[in-house]
């Protein structure tokens, strides 16, 4: 078999495999079902990381109104379609390959619902906010997928979510400096891609089987996460048949405290407080939720 490397002078000190294990089906929302990798007991945070899930959802499941405030949301869709709608007036459909961009700031309830016949999968990560940009207004970025950039190079492309791959550059402003890279290797590839220094970072394969950080360890194989350790970057190969397709994410941790109630996330148990009262009230925030239901 042919080895196509792309070597990159970036990468002096690649990343090993700190920690790695599936992410195992379990019941979100009404009826969907989702594999979730962070935000669980044995992984509840991974600065800025929050929750990591590949959903599956098919009529009439989904996830109907609800709050966010204290975080971002990244909805990937890798097949079929998602209708969102929120209390500000704002809604549409996320199909396959598109991504929105979701800061809750200091509040937001919505919903988002399969929008066509079948099983509706997807990936999305929540992604903590610094203390000073909590409580920012909310906002959304989205990309249909055919303006997502794409680079090509010796058997490996990679989708730039966000951040910078093989010259590639996304416009999306990520408020906690993130990375979002969604890479397809083709058999017998070798790929390097550098990583910021201070940065957290994870992988999450999608198909195929995969070798990480080490040319010598085990494959790893669909629905997998691998936590990243120190270093500058990432080496991975593609050593079987088939073609391998995996995220890499990695984002500049907040070192702040974190304080969850569900889909609120703050520094202090008092500002959860203050927020569960500002939801209950229709508040400094929440005020249009008072009259809004999804359609």
């Amino acid at each position: 078999m042919q080895q196509h490397d792309i070597c990159n002078p970036n990468v002096k000190e690649p990343r090993l495999v700190a920690t790695k294990f599936l992410a195992r089906p379990q019941h979100e929302g009404v009826g969907a079902v989702v594999r979730r990798s962070i935000g669980r007991f044995d992984l509840n945070y991974f600065d800025p990381f929050l929750v990591l899930d590949e959903f599956s959802v098919t009529a009439p499941a989904g996830f109907p109104d609800h709050p966010h405030r204290g975080f971002e949301t990244v909805t990937y869709m890798l097949q079929g379609a998602i209708s969102h709608e929120d209390f500000e007036g704002h809604k549409g459909r996320i199909e396959g390959g598109d991504i929105q961009w979701m800061t809750a700031g200091r509040g937001i309830v919505h919903s988002e619902m399969p929008a066509s016949q079948g099983t509706q999968k997807g990936l999305q990560l929540w992604i903590n906010l610094a203390s000073q940009h909590k409580m920012v207004e909310p906002r959304y970025q989205e990309m249909l997928s055919k303006d997502i950039g794409e680079g090509i190079k010796d058997g490996i492309k990679v989708r730039v979510i966000a951040g910078e791959a093989l010259g590639v550059k996304s416009p999306i402003y990520t408020r906690t400096p993130t990375m979002y890279l969604d890479f397809s290797l083709k058999p017998g590839t070798h790929l390097q891609q550098p990583i910021p220094k201070s940065w957290n970072a994870f992988v999450y394969v999608l198909e195929g089987e995969g070798v990480f950080g080490n040319p010598k360890s085990h494959p790893t194989n669909s629905h997998h996460i691998l936590l990243l350790g120190s270093g500058d970057g990432l080496e991975a190969w593609n050593k079987s048949s088939k073609q391998l397709r995996f995220i890499l994410v990695g984002g500049e941790p907040l070192g702040e405290p974190v304080v969850q109630f569900g889909p609120f996330v703050m520094n202090t148990q008092e500002e959860i407080d203050q927020t569960i009262d500002d939801f209950d009230n229709y508040a400094n925030g929440f005020e249009k939720a008072r009259h809004w239901n999804s359609e």
